[in-house]
């Protein structure tokens, strides 16, 4: 049964527009409903089917016999206050999830990303971030980094601070603090890490 008779953008701004469905119910009746998109009108994924993903977040762990993971601590706008995360950004126009993941750790926390592309590939692949209000999809990037440099390159509008925190620290960023979604998933994975096979969960 058709569930969408028609599509109107509603904003134009360069990175997230506003769309209005006019959707159908059971019945067939008209409603509104409304989404966010980072895609322009005919890259909608109601459209395209697609699976590209317009974003990444980037588990990273230093090179140490007890590998600590990058965090970042990051104002963000709608909380009004200051939020751990995992390092993420976008993937720009040419880019693969690991050549994005190792420009926005750099960007973000000064340091150097090497991917690991060990494992099943199935825990790499893309994945929706809220369906209920976005098309938006993003995936997981894998891998050590290398601390020389540390050298941030930060936006104007960006306000980061980077945290290695070892799993002492994680537990209580997660006991005690605000945290993204994804990020506290990863967390939790990098609490039964093996130090000695650290990324023998993608397997």
């Amino acid at each position: 049964m058709k569930k969408i008779s028609a599509v109107q953008q509603l904003t134009k701004n360069p990175h997230l527009n506003l769309y209005h469905l006019d959707a159908l119910d059971r019945k067939g009746e008209v409603f509104d409903y409304y989404f966010a998109s980072r895609n322009s009108k005919e890259r909608l994924k109601l459209f395209t089917k697609g699976l590209e993903p317009e974003g990444i977040v980037i588990y990273g762990l230093t090179q140490e016999p007890a590998p600590r993971l990058v965090l970042i601590r990051e104002y963000r706008y709608p909380l009004d206050e200051e939020i751990y995360a995992l390092p993420a950004g976008l993937v720009d126009a040419g880019e693969t999830p690991g050549m994005a993941a190792a420009r926005e750790m750099k960007e973000e926390t000064g340091f150097l990303f090497r991917e690991y592309t060990g494992g099943n590939s199935c825990f790499r692949r893309p994945f929706f971030m809220g369906p209920g209000f976005t098309d938006e999809s993003s995936c997981a990037v894998y891998g050590t980094v290398s601390l020389e440099g540390k050298r941030q390159e930060c936006e104007k509008t960006e306000e980061i601070h980077v945290v290695l925190a070892d799993k002492k620290e994680v537990r209580r960023i997660l006991s005690k603090e605000r945290v993204s979604l994804r990020g506290a998933y990863l967390m939790m994975q990098y609490l039964h890490m093996n130090d000695e096979s650290p990324f023998a969960f993608l397997e």
